[in-house]
């Protein structure tokens, strides 16, 4: 990944930053104001965290983009599978409304531009989206649950199914998050993925000291970006750990759930003429 700001604050991807229709970032643990397991830079307002150095963070946040966002859409993961299109319904929204409908949402869609899609994670994994030719950006948060039920796979099946947009046309970006070496998981998680009739030795492998297994949430997205098909050349995996790198990214893992959130945010900065009317 490559800094985008001198501090360290946000990373960018090169595949991303050489697209001059959008703006993205990724926050890192530096230069903000919080405390503690929130230290310093949490941008997540559904972490436990001071809601008053959330806003400051956010406004630092804002400050150091290229293009100023009108909104920061953050909704409030569940580690579900819900794609959610923010679109006219929800730029005239209230507030109390944008904020039901942001309830349960794991990923974002849109092709309005000003508003800026982000996903909070500190070990899961936040997939970024471009289309090329319509103009589209997307998010998705994946942790195990979400890669569990192919989340990255089925958006890209539904954006092609409902709306035309060929997944090959498509650049996607896998963002920190823990890794192979770092993520072990309990024999529950193993089964689950064996039931769902996943390729279990391109996803896990067997630690044989701990007799445990080890799962890739980084190989997993990619093979369902692969499988929708989106070429191998269009995808970036940042191949950064938060496990590992705690200290730089927050990982709940190492500071428990009660921790700050890596914030993973994309926006459209031109308009685009094409529409999607309605959720999927």
């Amino acid at each position: 990944m490559i800094p985008l700001t001198k501090d360290k604050r946000m990373l960018g991807f090169r595949l991303l930053s050489a697209c001059p229709d959008i703006s993205h970032f990724v926050t890192t643990r530096y230069g903000g104001c919080g405390e503690g397991a929130y230290g310093t830079f949490n941008c997540s307002p559904f972490c436990g965290d001071d809601e008053e150095n959330v806003r400051k963070n956010q406004r630092l946040l804002l400050d150091a983009l290229p293009v100023q966002p009108a909104e920061l859409v953050i909704p409030r993961q569940v580690h579900g599978s819900t794609c959610m299109v923010i679109s006219d319904r929800y730029h005239f929204a209230s507030p109390d409304e944008k904020k039901e409908m942001l309830e349960g949402v794991d990923a974002l869609i849109t092709v309005l531009p000003g508003y800026c899609l982000c996903v909070s994670t500190a070990d899961c994994v936040p997939v970024m989206l471009y289309h090329k030719k319509k103009n589209l950006v997307g998010i998705i948060h994946a942790g195990w649950r979400g890669t569990l039920e192919s989340i990255t796979f089925w958006t890209l099946t539904a954006l092609k199914e409902n709306y035309d947009l060929y997944p090959e046309d498509f650049i996607a970006c896998i963002g920190p998050s823990i890794s192979l070496e770092s993520y072990e998981v309990g024999e529950e998680v193993y089964e689950a993925f064996r039931k769902k009739n996943f390729n279990l030795d391109s996803i896990f492998v067997w630690n044989k000291p701990t007799r445990k297994h080890h799962l890739d949430l980084w190989r997993a997205n990619e093979l369902q970006l692969l499988e929708a098909g989106v070429p191998i050349a269009q995808i970036e995996v940042a191949g950064i750990c938060t496990y590992i790198r705690h200290e730089e990214f927050f990982s709940a893992r190492r500071l428990g759930i009660q921790s700050g959130r890596i914030l993973s945010g994309i926006m459209l900065t031109k308009k685009t003429t094409y529409q999607m009317p309605r959720f999927i």
